[in-house]
């Protein structure tokens, strides 16, 4: 299925991850709050670094299980509904570390506090269900990326939708 932009909102690809799974100085790529400008060079592989967060952390980290998987994506649509933003398609996939949602908003609306809300309200459910974790279900900071052309549009959403754990019902 094809996807098009929305010329009276913004599409953001919103992606949060899960407690102390992406610490920075492991072997994937971060950026920290120093290094977060568009240019600068990500955070690499660093073993004294990847001590002083993994020191740093109040507890294990947090890895969702399939059938929390599956309830985080049953619920970002009905999320999506009472934040006012139009749903696209959600993912939370097969490595538990991490959630992905693309939506569009108002242009007014800030990414962060969508950011904010929809782990706000996911928290919410997974507690009522599973209990609080020791720290927190999310790691502190989310990626918010404007979507700004139909290919990338596409690209993202079929990126998404391949990672999903729950069946899409409809298109």
């Amino acid at each position: 299925m094809q996807q098009s932009l929305n010329p009276n909102a913004t599409t953001w690809h919103i992606t949060f991850g899960t407690y102390a799974t992406r610490l920075h100085g492991d072997d994937r790529p971060t950026v920290d709050r120093e290094q977060n400008t568009r240019g600068q060079d990500f955070i690499w592989h660093d073993d004294e670094r990847l001590k002083d967060a993994h020191d740093k952390r109040k507890g294990d980290a947090v890895y969702l299980t399939a059938a929390q998987r599956a309830v985080i994506e049953s619920l970002i649509p009905g999320i999506c509904e009472r934040g006012g933003w139009e749903y696209r398609i959600c993912a939370s996939p097969l490595e538990g570390d991490h959630v992905h949602v693309l939506l569009d908003a108002k242009c007014s609306i800030e990414p962060d506090a969508i950011l904010m809300w929809l782990k706000r309200w996911v928290t919410q459910e997974l507690n009522k269900r599973w209990g609080k974790p020791v720290t927190s279900w999310w790691a502190e900071c989310g990626s918010t990326k404007p979507v700004k052309n139909p290919t990338y549009l596409n690209n993202v959403y079929h990126y998404i939708r391949r990672q999903r754990t729950l069946p899409l019902t409809a298109e």
